[in-house]
């Protein structure tokens, strides 16, 4: 069984990239959010790299011993999370790009309907409608 030799430096490394990603995520401009998902993916592969054990093992090939060996669910977990993140910053690429078409800038605005909803208190009309003992709503009789 092969121990993950993770350090402190390393944590905390993480930890900040995460942090900093997040924070930039929570922010109003799609610029922000864009380089925040990619400060996350980068968090996400040095996390999965250090995961996946010290460096310089054998692949599973051939006729070594099996604690030799690198574990590739890591590996194959860093791959897809280059590509996430890559489809994830063209979007938000091509969202921002059309914001800035459109509007000027990049700030995600506010929904009119959202806030007059938070203001009254809930929706007018309730989200579902108890059905009578025929499987019916009072709508449909």
């Amino acid at each position: 069984m092969i121990t993950p030799t993770i350090n402190l430096l390393m944590a905390l490394t993480v930890g900040g990239l995460y942090a900093v990603g997040f924070y930039l995520l929570l922010q109003r401009s799609l610029m922000r959010v864009l380089i925040g998902v990619v400060v996350l993916g980068h968090g996400t592969n040095l996390l999965l790299q250090l995961v996946g054990g010290p460096p310089a093992r054998a692949p599973i090939v051939g006729s070594a011993p099996a604690d030799t060996f690198a574990d590739p669910l890591p590996q194959a977990l860093a791959l897809t999370a280059v590509v996430i993140t890559f489809a994830l910053t063209t979007f938000l690429l091509a969202l921002s790009y059309r914001s800035f078409v459109l509007l000027g800038h990049d700030e995600v605005q506010d929904d009119l309907e959202d806030r007059r909803i938070a203001r009254r208190g809930g929706p007018a009309a309730p989200l579902h409608q108890d059905a009578g003992p025929d499987g019916r709503t009072e709508d449909e009789r």
